[in-house]
């Protein structure tokens, strides 16, 4: 991962929206916004999961692909893949 700064700033921001989720919840919030707003903690965590996915193929990927080493080529797409049926379970 190349742009850490980025990632981190992200996650610290899905951390502080589950906070506040915590707190509606603490508080006896109303139950559709409380579903809202795990909605949105789990729209920005599906968003930094895809840039950080982007940048994986974009530079891991890349690297086993041109690289010497068939069995990491192997290792690398059978990672790809296995990250895709996993989505697919949710």
């Amino acid at each position: 991962m190349h742009n850490h700064k980025d990632i981190i700033r992200r996650l610290k921001t899905a951390e502080g929206h589950l906070r506040g989720v915590q707190r509606m919840v603490d508080d006896d919030a109303y139950c559709i916004d409380v579903i809202r707003q795990i909605q949105a903690v789990q729209a920005s965590l599906n968003k930094l999961s895809s840039k950080i996915l982007t940048e994986h193929l974009n530079s891991c990927l890349i690297t086993a692909v041109r690289g010497e080493d068939p069995s990491e080529r192997e290792r690398v797409l059978k990672e790809i893949s296995e990250v895709f049926d996993a989505t697919q379970k949710i």
